[in-house]
């Protein structure tokens, strides 16, 4: 059969926004956070439902402490899911000004052969992740210590050479970011998400915040 030239319009859907910045003084106040978060380690503030080898996260109660340099670093994230939710929205600049924010924060630790296994957090609309401070790439694992995020929507499609590597954005496959530090990326916090095992010496320090924003007068949303 002859093929017929056409010229179809060809529009990318069900897309997901994933937004990467920079705090604001990370350089600075990296090294000091990176200490306070060894320090306060400890198996009292850790989270009592983790369970990973190697892995150390604490209580999700990050937002509530007075040192300057952590409050300085989470009022970066949530500045960061500001950004990335007012760029995508429609409101205006007064409709957005008047939505209330909810958030809670906790650290991460993820130590050589560590993993965050894959989770999703359905009470939440966004999920930031802060890099504070990342060790040496792996010379033998590309995805050491990678957040991973995964591609769900398509489990059942069927690949034939016309859809194994098509550009992108219609590529399938998961998403990688490797943590920077200094860098914060911003994605819906329903998109099921690990990170690698790190196959590398050294550690991995991360800062997790869960955001949802809450308009005037909305009921039924509680403080979870």
């Amino acid at each position: 059969m002859d093929a017929i030239a056409l010229q179809p319009q060809v529009i990318p859907i069900f897309a997901t926004p994933f937004g990467v910045a920079v705090v604001p003084e990370a350089d600075v106040l990296n090294p000091p956070v990176a200490a306070l978060l060894a320090e306060r380690a400890t198996p009292e503030r850790a989270d009592p439902a983790n369970h990973q080898p190697f892995t150390y996260r604490s209580r999700d109660d990050l937002l509530d402490w007075p040192d300057e340099p952590v409050r300085k670093l989470c009022d970066g994230m949530v500045a960061a899911v500001r950004s990335v939710a007012r760029s995508i929205n429609e409101f205006s600049d007064a409709q957005f000004a008047s939505l209330r924010v909810q958030a809670r924060a906790w650290f991460t630790l993820v130590r050589a052969d560590g993993c965050v296994p894959s989770n999703n957090y359905p009470n939440a609309t966004w999920c930031a992740i802060y890099c504070v401070a990342a060790p040496p790439t792996s010379s033998t694992r590309f995805d050491s210590g990678v957040v991973r995020l995964h591609e769900s929507f398509r489990p059942t499609m069927f690949t034939d050479a016309t859809n194994s590597v098509p550009q992108l954005p219609y590529r399938p496959g998961h998403n990688t970011w490797r943590p920077v530090p200094g860098q914060v990326v911003v994605f819906p916090a329903s998109v099921t998400h690990e990170i690698a095992l790190l196959r590398t010496v050294g550690e991995l320090v991360l800062m997790t915040a869960l955001v949802r924003f809450v308009a005037p007068g909305q009921t039924g949303m509680p403080w979870w």
